[in-house]
């Protein structure tokens, strides 16, 4: 027999193998031992991004995460998203490990829109945003400055009763118009002390702040898929986008050059506070893109997110007339012949509050919260998530949750009657404001804005719907969007209040 000669080449090879074969199964052991979330198979190169199949991606994901879990693994191309759908998990992202989650991922229309992502919600964690957040808590938004305010939150209130006082009988009020306009001008005046509407600069601005609204609602393909990128140059995204960006700066340096000029004694509005930090040239955040970014994050979160909360909290006792009859009985004996609605008043009215907690847990005006970015591997609950790995809190699937509400699908503001949960960020069953250290540091401003209308419409008014719609017939379909306004304009007929 022909004796087999072993070369060296041979013998290298075959240590080679040998080593390959040992390192794979050190490499796959260790693999092994990670335990990931729950997740729904997934493509080549476009991952989960195809079961994202409606304008309404809240929805979707609650109908994964239904079959796969309240903490759920995704990949959108090749970025691992996971998405978390209740209290319990919502509350190990945003307490026991919140400051492994503070960061933010970059996308591309935030980055192009929103000044490399220089204000407060969306800049990365780390000193320059505790400077920024500081700035906005203590000298913007808190409870003295916000006190500040009320005589235009007033005014503001008292114009809308009066512009339906003027419609009412058989002309129906257009109340997703008026509660945009309402909101519009209180941060409109708060920010720069006129009302947008009444200026060209203005009106320009809320047109561009409509555009960066629906634009931050579209996924770019680009963000997840970075070969892919070149799709926003072809469909006209990445031109939009920097339109968008030009209009907005024009008209918020148009703006800013306007109010350098003007010394108000008596009030100190958002841009005010903002140049006098900017005059003394305080590190980063007086930078003049800084002063523009929070301006544009005050006028994200102080205005569309309240007008549709104000549109479905209507909606919602449109549809219920014995829940609205009993908080028109409550606000009205409260405040009896008082011509003027304190804060004092506001507080005794524990059913219109229960109101607006149980409208928020069904219809959160952000139902997927700003996203948060892992910035390194961390376990939760034992799952393994990986540093890098983008998280999504679905506040809409949360308030639904069975696990933490009785009836999660019936509008009941009775439950929060006898209970502590507030939408403060605290209580994890109920943030349509966030929570954790990411928290909206707009919540004193936002919910006095939206507590005195609604005790002004339903003490001055009855109301029901228009032409002839019945409370069950309501539609109540969504509009696709960042925030979710109703699909269709809320009509209703308003009559004086015997």
């Amino acid at each position: 027999m022909e004796e087999i000669q072993v070369t060296p080449f041979i013998t290298m090879s075959l240590l080679s193998l040998v080593l390959l074969l040992s390192l794979t199964r050190i490499f796959l052991k260790s693999s092994s031992k990670k335990k990931l979330p729950p997740s729904p198979p997934k493509l080549p190169i476009i991952g989960n991004l195809h079961q994202l199949r409606s304008s309404f991606p809240h929805r979707d994901i609650h109908s994964l995460s239904q079959k796969h879990g309240p903490l759920m693994l995704l990949h959108f191309g090749s970025v691992p998203v996971v998405i978390v759908s209740s209290a319990e998990f919502a509350r190990e992202v945003m307490v026991t490990h919140d400051t492994t989650f503070a960061n933010r991922p970059r996308f591309k229309a935030m980055m192009k829109m929103v000044y490399g992502c220089r204000n407060v919600s969306l800049s990365s964690y780390g000193e320059y945003w505790r400077r920024l957040r500081s700035i906005v808590v203590l000298q913007m938004l808190s409870n003295k400055r916000v006190q500040s305010y009320r005589a235009i939150r007033e005014e503001e209130a008292a114009l809308v009763v009066k512009k339906i006082g003027e419609a009412s009988g058989n002309t129906a009020v257009d109340l997703s118009a008026m509660f945009e306009s309402f909101s519009n001008d209180v941060v409109g005046r708060s920010a720069f002390g006129a009302k947008l509407r009444d200026s060209e600069n203005g009106r320009k601005f809320l047109d561009a702040m409509a555009d960066l609204m629906e634009l931050l609602g579209i996924i770019d393909i680009g963000d997840f898929i970075p070969w892919l990128g070149w799709i926003g140059r072809v469909n006209g995204f990445d031109r939009r986008l920097d339109n968008t960006a030009k209009k907005l700066d024009q008209v918020l340096e148009s703006v800013i050059q306007e109010r350098m000029g003007v010394k108000d004694t008596n009030t100190e509005y958002f841009v005010d506070i903002l140049l006098d930090i900017y005059d003394h040239k305080t590190a980063d955040a007086s930078h003049r893109d800084s002063v523009k970014a929070i301006i544009l994050d005050i006028f994200v979160g102080g205005t569309d997110t309240i007008s549709t909360t104000m549109e479905w909290t209507m909606s919602e006792l449109l549809r219920h007339p014995t829940v609205m009859e009993k908080m028109q009985h409550e606000v009205r004996g409260i405040l009896k012949q008082k011509q003027e609605i304190r804060d004092e008043d506001v507080q005794k009215m524990h059913y219109l509050k229960a109101v607006m907690k149980e409208a928020m847990r069904l219809h959160p005006p952000l139902p997927l919260l700003v996203p948060r970015l892992a910035s390194k591997d961390v376990q939760v609950k034992g799952f393994d998530i990986s540093a890098g790995t983008i998280v999504m809190i679905n506040a809409w699937a949360i308030g639904r949750d069975p696990v933490s509400w009785d009836q999660p699908q019936t509008f009941m503001p009775e439950r929060f009657l006898n209970s502590s949960i507030d939408f403060k960020g605290l209580d994890f069953e109920l943030i349509p404001f966030g929570g954790g250290r990411r928290g909206c540091p707009g919540i004193p401003y936002a919910s006095a804005e939206m507590e005195l209308l609604l005790a002004h419409l339903v003490r001055k008014f009855d109301w029901k719907l228009a032409n002839g719609v019945e409370p069950k017939d309501l539609d109540m379909s969504e509009s696709p969007g960042v925030t979710i306004h109703r699909a269709v304009p809320l009509l209703a007929l308003a009559s004086p209040a015997p």
